[in-house]
């Protein structure tokens, strides 16, 4: 006998992803959504409009006793949870604002992430803790005003003195930068690619603020100035050695962009849609035209189609089986995705699709750096040929 389904389908989650979810990722979107409710929703909008967050540092606490800073990492203080709930609160924490999932991201995926991987035990139990418990913040020195895509070209040098390291260069596009108590430095030496774990107080550092941003307005960006920088010889990362290090961090905070992009999808098309139920035009709702439902359906579709992108790249890496390539098969997709979203979105607002008091335009700024952060659609889509046809297209 067939089996008769009863019940109507969830207009905000017409393909039933919420039962993809166990409880206890579940468990994670609530508590993040909830925080992002009270703590940055609110705010977040004057927040892009000022092009800054007034206390980096009050936030960055509320956001360790969350415990999302490194959440998937184990031991010393972090929460230890699976890629899955990280991805989860990745989601709710861009849906907010792609700045604030930056910043949990350079914090757990690339600063604390490098020292857990790559780090001494000493180096671990001094900035793990603080950084897992926000009463430190981390940034991550890759790339350099002329070495972005291909860091093998980076000019930041790091040379033996004695006992101790000097470092010298630039660093650019750095998130947190200016806020940060540690930096991941990666600086070319005589021995290759290596990292240093930098006190941003040491003298010769700086991090000037960039500003005149169009986009994560919401977010610290900065620009590092190592001039002469010297490290004691245990500020080196012993674990580290070529470029297989920050190549390593940096698929991380892109698996993070995998799912976090889907949450400024979700966003917009949320507010496109209620909008869309309230807006009269020509007696009827913009929501009864044919045209509009199409969008909205299409929306819905791509909207789908990531998350379930995103959950089985997340099932694939709690399971051990993440490939770098699957990870730039995410980035590429879910970012291009996320963005026709929110352009899409913004047509069904009409002008309203370009003010603040709505969500969509904030959205589809910050992703424009989404796209070219953590390697651009470029570079990822090469990735992606090279894997399926075996040759390097690159150069």
């Amino acid at each position: 006998m067939p089996i008769e389904l009863t019940g109507q389908v969830d207009p905000r989650d017409p393909a039933g992803l919420s039962a993809l979810l166990t409880a206890d990722e579940r468990d994670v979107a609530s508590s993040v959504r909830q925080f992002c409710a009270e703590a940055v929703d609110p705010y977040v909008a004057e927040w892009f409009e000022r092009g800054e967050i007034p206390d980096v540092r009050a936030l960055a606490k509320e956001l360790g006793a969350l415990g999302v800073l490194g959440m998937h990492l184990e031991g010393y203080g972090c929460a230890g949870m699976s890629a899955s709930q990280y991805g989860v609160a990745c989601l709710e924490l861009e849906a907010t604002d792609s700045g604030l999932r930056s910043l949990v991201s350079v914090q757990g995926s690339l600063a604390m992430f490098a020292i857990h991987r790559w780090g001494s035990e000493e180096q671990r139990q001094e900035w793990l803790p603080r950084l897992a418990a926000g009463e430190a913040i981390g940034c991550f020195g890759l790339t350099e005003p002329d070495a972005g895509s291909d860091p093998a070209a980076m000019r930041t040098r790091a040379r033996r003195d004695g006992d101790d390291w000097v470092l010298d260069g630039r660093k650019m596009w750095i998130t947190n930068g200016s806020v940060a108590d540690v930096a991941v430095v990666w600086a070319r030496t005589d021995e290759g690619v290596r990292g240093f774990v930098v006190p941003t107080a040491t003298p010769g550092f700086s991090a000037p603020v960039i500003k005149h941003k169009m986009s994560l307005r919401a977010s610290v960006t900065s620009e590092l100035v190592l001039d002469g920088v010297r490290l004691p010889s245990t500020a080196l990362l012993p674990g580290a050695q070529g470029l297989r290090g920050p190549l390593a961090c940096l698929n991380e905070a892109r698996y993070g962009i995998v799912w976090g992009a889907m949450g400024a999808a979700r966003s917009a098309l949320h507010a496109a849609q209620a909008y869309a139920g309230e807006r009269t035009q020509f007696g009827k709702p913009i929501a009864a035209f044919q045209l509009t439902q199409q969008k909205l359906a299409d929306m819905h579709l791509e909207y789908a189609k990531g998350v379930l992108l995103a959950l089985h790249l997340g099932r694939r890496k709690d399971a051990g089986q993440l490939l770098p390539a699957q990870v730039s098969m995410g980035k590429l997709n879910n970012v291009r995705e996320a963005l026709r979203i929110c352009r899409t979105a913004r047509t069904i607002l009409g002008a309203n699709g370009i003010s603040l008091e709505f969500p969509v335009i904030r959205h589809m700024n910050n992703l424009e750096s989404v796209l070219t952060y953590e390697g651009t659609a470029e570079m990822h889509t090469l990735v992606v040929g090279q894997a399926v046809t075996g040759q390097a297209a690159f150069r």
